[in-house]
């Protein structure tokens, strides 16, 4: 007899997911927590949604948190950083040029 071990996440009672694996069973009650807050977030909001729609967007937005934030940076390239070197470097030699005069 083989055993299994299973991880049950529960909200109020109600079975929502079993995992196999307590990481996944714990980054899906985590995503349950914030969209939970998002859902009493939206409640207060000037929109006026009914409790099944707003569950339903507090779970989409909580489940796409990583696109919430806006674009990313693309990190800057090799040549970008070789142009900002050889320019500072010609505004040094610049300034060498430049005297105090008293």
């Amino acid at each position: 007899m083989a055993v299994t071990i299973q991880y049950l996440v529960v909200r109020n009672g109600i079975d929502k997911m079993t995992f196999t694996n307590k990481k996944d069973a714990d980054a899906y009650d985590r995503l349950l927590d914030l969209a939970e807050h998002l859902d009493e977030l939206l409640a207060d909001g000037p929109v006026s949604l009914n409790e099944t729609d707003r569950e339903a967007l507090a779970l989409y937005l909580a489940e796409h948190q990583d696109q919430l934030s806006g674009p990313k940076k693309k990190p800057a390239k090799k040549a970008d950083k070789a142009a900002n070197k050889s320019e500072a470097a010609h505004a040094t030699e610049n300034d060498d040029d430049i005297q105090a005069v008293a």
